[in-house]
């Protein structure tokens, strides 16, 4: 794994923001880390990249501890923190110039063109930063945060400010890098988990509740799992008492159901055989999601 977290916490005299959380976080992956504000998320982050110091705790990325390998870390983190913070008098291509300057990369002005390409800079890069607009300004951190081409790349709000089309520019970046690289994404948009993420965390109250592939979360809710189903003909609820499994089932109208199932196996095909045995026409077989944003506020309220 890119980044192991093991039994971390950080207290603030009485308040623990972050209490004794682990989890990892793996190349090839996008994972989500959500929670309220307040929860402990940006805290969680910042401990990651070394910017605060754990009261409690064991972080490693890459097989680097943070603390004790800090500069061979950093080196391998790429971070657009939640204030992106730029230098507003530097035009976009002066100011990653600076920034691959001071990661020491070689051929600066061939990185700085690939990553004003990737970020969708070109018609600003001539542009003083703080004439710039927010979403702008957002690709200008992406790109500082990559241009030295990390291994681990940590967004906190990375699309805020965006407008719908960048959002889907930003998505398809986010989704491209994450087939690479170890890409952690931190959002209050829930929309942008299930469009992006591939796995997720919930932190609450500085304890992690949740931390589920979005299939899983998505699908198997409690362990139980919801059918929607649509036949030609009429039929009555208990035909189908004979599944097994079968926990509930909920008419919506004589010709379409929604079955539950207390079980994390997927029972499509278990599902559609019987309703064939049963000399029905199906027209319809599908696994019901659970909203992000339902699992969400139901775990964090």
């Amino acid at each position: 794994m890119s980044v192991a977290v093991r039994q971390l916490s950080k207290i603030y005299g009485a308040q623990k923001a972050v209490n004794d959380i682990s989890f990892d976080a793996n190349e090839g992956q996008v994972l989500g880390f959500l929670g309220p504000n307040g929860a402990g998320k940006t805290t969680t982050m910042k401990m990651i990249t070394g910017y605060t110091m754990p009261s409690n705790g064991h972080i490693e990325v890459c097989g680097f501890n943070v603390y004790k390998d800090s500069i061979k870390c950093r080196q391998q983190i790429g971070y657009l923190p939640e204030h992106n913070p730029l230098y507003k008098d530097m035009y976009v291509k002066e100011y990653l110039q600076f920034i691959a300057g001071l990661h020491k990369i070689s051929s600066k002005k061939q990185r700085v063109a690939e990553m004003i390409e990737l970020t969708g800079l070109e018609i600003e890069q001539h542009k003083k930063i703080g004439m710039l607009s927010k979403g702008y300004r957002q690709r200008v951190g992406l790109a500082q945060a990559m241009i030295h081409d990390p291994q681990v790349l940590i967004l906190d709000e990375p699309t805020s400010g965006l407008d719908p089309n960048q959002l889907v520019d930003i998505r398809n970046l986010i989704r491209t890098i994450g087939k690479e690289k170890t890409v952690i994404f931190s959002t209050h948009i829930m929309q942008e988990v299930q469009a992006v993420c591939d796995r997720v965390i919930i932190i609450n109250r500085g304890q992690i509740v949740v931390n589920e592939t979005i299939d899983k979360l998505q699908f198997n809710t409690n362990n139980t799992q919801s059918i929607i189903i649509e036949v030609e003909e009429p039929c009555v609820a208990s035909l189908f008492e004979k599944i097994p499994a079968l926990e509930q089932v909920i008419a919506q109208d004589e010709h379409k159901w929604k079955l539950i199932f207390k079980t994390e196996k997927d029972v499509r095909a278990e599902v559609y055989r019987f309703v064939v045995s049963e000399g029905l026409t199906l027209l319809e077989l599908k696994k019901e999601k659970v909203s992000i944003e339902n699992i969400f506020q139901n775990l964090t309220k």
